[in-house]
């Protein structure tokens, strides 16, 4: 074992030797090798003659971290201040993207100076004009309504009839307005908001959120017509596919559950009618994740962030 070691050992030697002198391999043998190097020789090595032992060889990337400069401390943004983009979306002009094209060809103004440059951030004390149009920012708002019966997002029509709208009254000084329709007889979630670009994404008719509703029926569903119904329905020539259908647990066969990516409350209508059944009542239980837990109705909260970045990445 320790003839063995010493062989490794020496071997080791010699190796880091022959690379840090760049001069032709030497013999091992201590008896032949000279008392000292002759002058020359030492600096034509670049190096002053090693002592005897084991050569301790810094690792390269310990060497490369010893080399690295610290990064400079990220400066941290100011809360007065936000992207130039974002200040044009949060006006309502349009979003964010293509307020970068505006503002890429010289459209855009910051206190009567064209700005071309992407990732400018303004004040909201700054005046900016956009096409032409001093704009006005507003902070992005969204609120969850659970809408009792007798109120309606329209507010025409019949006396007793009330607009939705009475009952956000004071929540926010920011132009709400709700997210889709909802007529008088139909309760549950309502979302408001002042973000345009959420109001027409839920406004498409190709949605790719899921919503719930709780169907009350003049009387029970069949058995036959809920799996038929569970098959997909045909509406004035459209095949409407249904996510799921089933009774509600505990509760007589004219409560039913059914779950739809549309949130028109006519086609959540029209798909029992066509069965010759009577709807009494519709509530919208679940909307896009968002749910009635702990929001009473007549009562409204507003979104939590989590729950407006899930909105936004559906």
């Amino acid at each position: 074992m320790n003839s063995g070691n010493s062989r490794k050992g020496g071997a080791g030697r010699g190796g880091n030797d022959r690379k840090k002198s760049g001069s032709p391999s030497k013999p091992l043998n201590k008896t032949r090798k000279p008392a000292a190097k002759p002058k020359a020789d030492a600096e034509g090595a670049g190096a002053a003659p090693k002592k005897a032992g084991f050569v301790k060889v810094t690792p390269g990337f310990e060497r490369k971290q010893a080399e690295r400069k610290p990064a400079a401390p990220k400066k941290p943004s100011n809360p007065d201040e936000l992207r130039l983009n974002k200040y044009i979306s949060n006006s309502g002009a349009c979003s964010r993207r293509d307020a970068d094209i505006y503002i890429k060809s010289g459209n855009v103004k910051v206190n009567g100076v064209v700005v071309t440059e992407m990732g400018h951030r303004v004040k909201l004390t700054d005046k900016v004009d956009f096409d032409g149009v001093t704009l006005m920012p507003e902070k992005k708002e969204y609120l969850l309504l659970n809408k009792p019966k007798n109120f309606s997002t329209s507010g025409d029509g019949d006396a007793d009839m009330r607009n939705v709208m009475e009952l956000i009254r004071g929540a926010s000084k920011g132009n709400l307005q709700p997210v889709g329709r909802m007529d008088k007889n139909t309760t549950g979630l309502l979302i408001f908001t002042n973000d345009t670009d959420m109001i027409r994404k839920f406004g498409l008719p190709n949605q790719k959120s899921f919503k719930i509703y709780q169907v009350t029926l003049d009387k029970n569903l069949k058995f036959e017509d809920l799996e038929k119904i569970a098959g997909g329905v045909q509406l004035d020539g459209h095949r409407l596919f249904v996510d799921e259908i089933s009774y509600i647990e505990e509760q007589p066969k004219t409560e039913v559950g059914i779950k739809l990516r549309t949130q028109n409350i006519k086609v959540v209508r029209a798909i029992f009618e066509s069965f010759k059944y009577d709807v009494l009542k519709v509530d919208r239980v679940s909307y896009a994740g968002l749910t009635k837990k702990n929001l009473p109705r007549g009562n409204y909260r507003f979104l939590t962030e989590q729950e407006v970045i899930n909105l936004k990445n559906i």
